[in-house]
């Protein structure tokens, strides 16, 4: 099995780890951390979304 296929096969669960880790830092007061963990899931939510898209 390939990485994209794992990554695409366990994606809510990466995107649910990564906002929690970015809520982590949000209590931290690491508010700049935080934005960066989001803005990866962003991209790999806007990602598949754009696989399904391209699919259908």
């Amino acid at each position: 099995m390939q990485v994209g296929a794992v990554a695409d096969l366990y994606l809510g669960n990466i995107l649910f780890a990564i906002e929690r880790c970015a809520m982590a830092l949000d209590e931290d007061r690491r508010l700049d951390e935080a934005a960066f963990y989001r803005g990866i899931g962003r991209k790999l939510a806007e990602a598949r979304a754009a696989d399904r898209a391209a699919a259908d």
